[in-house]
């Protein structure tokens, strides 16, 4: 046999829950009953009783006759008698004297218990059930789109199909009572099948569809719980845990039914800590109650104006009320403090054996971080440079100014006529000199004068031009081929004469 329903509600194989098909159960810790007397030998002359337990889609259990003595094992699948004719299939989820504690505690009388085991279910009852639950879904987003259209303030929340397909049961939540007279007719002449319309509460609507709980472990509702015992905020209050709506609520909006788990405990304990407690008046003043813990029975209090807390136990806290009843004041509190000893956290190493050759799970981690410090050196060495040749350009500066002063004066007395003298010829456009070429602004500044000869044996030697920048070079240029023109011209004038 497979597990039982699982998480779609039909037979599956052993391969979910690992069990090798002796599971035993009614479906992956899904209200199961344990059968603590399974191990247990049986009298020759006993006779089992003839009630067993049935469950269906959702947490929804009932008893049925085994008329026929069928031998039946927890998790089977059988087709039992319907509610109103045809046949259902369900699972066993008790057999046996365990069923007649059940029907005890659900105050069921044997006489109650009219419908009967049919038989084991077949490959057939089993097809149709599994197409009858097929068909749930979509009959759901057609129901919900009908009560959309109608206006009806409820809301669908799951659809049970009869294996045999002709009646349908559709579970909904509503504030209040709902005239659905009128979507019944409708969903009749869709759906073809008998109709039945259930409400349920939010709670049992959470145990229905299921869910992850903010334990991380599956919902209560739908594992293992089947009587929902309300729940008050008064729980919270006695568990010292603070009113917030949103961590106190679960999924189905209601306040969580772990509250009530451990509320016993907590009510005992309180037991030898005094209620509505005051402002204890002692010799350093009035000291105002701060915590309580309930479990080792201490009560933190605070001075106006201090805030150290200091811990008292709970029984001289009893003593010291009675005092300021009787008009006594207490010694101050700080005299009485309980040493409270601090929790010691214990750093454990656990030393493991890379037995299967993976690689570390931070090896990335580590080559981002080599990355990052290489990137960061490599800015700082970049950065570095920059400044190194900005204060190199700001120290060569100086001197590229002064040899260009020194130098524009010998341009300009070599190139103005002289009284007296014949004019002199223009300076042409330097060229370089053919050799290596002069690196850096201050070899080009301090390279040697070149001599330019003219036709009549005049010469004139070239300034040194300092190159700054393209601009201030192509004005010089232009400036130059000014002068020459003018000289050529005041140079022809006296050979024709």
């Amino acid at each position: 046999m497979g597990c039982g329903s699982c998480s779609t509600g039909g037979g599956c194989t052993p391969n979910g829950c690992k069990s090798n098909g002796s599971c035993g159960t009614t479906g992956c810790q899904t209200m199961e009953v344990h059968d603590w007397l399974s191990n247990l030998d049986m009298p020759s002359n006993y006779k089992p009783f003839q009630v067993t337990e049935i469950k269906f889609k959702g947490s929804r259990k009932e008893f049925f006759l085994n008329s026929d003595n069928i031998y039946l094992e927890i998790g089977e699948l059988v087709a039992v008698e319907g509610p109103t004719g045809g046949f259902d299939v369900g699972h066993v989820s008790l057999t046996g004297e365990l069923v007649r504690v059940q029907m005890k505690r659900r105050k069921t009388a044997l006489d109650q218990v009219t419908k009967k085991i049919y038989r084991k279910a077949t490959e057939a009852d089993v097809e149709k059930w599994n197409a009858a639950k097929g068909m749930e879904w979509e009959t759901m987003h057609k129901a919900r789109k009908l009560a959309l259209d109608l206006r009806l303030s409820m809301k669908i929340s799951d659809v049970d199909y009869q294996a045999d397909k002709t009646k349908a049961t559709f579970f909904y939540t509503a504030d209040g009572r709902v005239d659905f007279r009128e979507l019944i007719k409708k969903m009749a002449e869709n759906f073809r099948i008998r109709i039945e319309m259930r409400q349920i509460g939010m709670r049992q609507e959470a145990g229905r569809l299921g869910g992850i709980g903010s334990c991380g472990r599956e919902l209560c509702c739908s594992t293992w719980l089947t009587n929902f015992k309300t729940v008050s905020t008064a729980a919270a209050r006695y568990q010292n845990l603070s009113l917030n709506t949103l961590k106190l609520a679960g999924q189905c909006g209601k306040l969580k039914c772990c509250l009530n788990y451990e509320l016993d405990t907590y009510l005992d304990a309180l037991k030898d800590i005094p209620d509505r407690i005051e402002n204890l008046d002692t010799e350093g003043g009035y000291a105002r109650h701060q915590k309580t813990d309930i479990f080792k029975k201490i009560m933190w209090f605070s001075y106006q104006g201090d805030e150290n807390w200091i811990p008292v136990k709970a029984a001289r806290v009893k003593e010291i009320m009675v005092m300021n009843k009787a008009g006594k004041k207490a010694p101050n509190l700080k005299e009485e403090a309980v040493q409270v000893a601090a929790p010691v956290v214990v750093e454990k190493t656990f030393d493991y054996e890379n037995v299967v050759g993976q690689d570390s799970l931070t090896r990335l981690d580590e080559r981002g971080r080599n990355r990052n410090s290489r990137n960061q050196k490599g800015k700082g060495n970049n950065n570095q440079n920059r400044r190194d040749r900005a204060q190199s350009a700001d120290r060569n500066a100086p001197s590229n100014k002064k040899q260009s002063q020194q130098g524009a004066p010998k341009n300009q007395q070599s190139n103005k006529p002289q009284p007296g003298n014949k004019p002199q010829q223009a300076v042409p456009k330097p060229q370089h000199v053919n050799g290596p070429k002069p690196q850096g602004n201050n070899q080009k500044a301090q390279q040697g004068q070149k001599p330019v000869v003219k036709a009549e044996g005049a010469t004139v030697t070239e300034g040194a031009k300092p190159e700054q920048n393209k601009s201030r070079n192509r004005n010089n240029r232009r400036k130059n081929n000014n002068r020459r023109n003018n000289n050529n011209g005041s140079e022809n004038k006296p050979a024709s004469e």
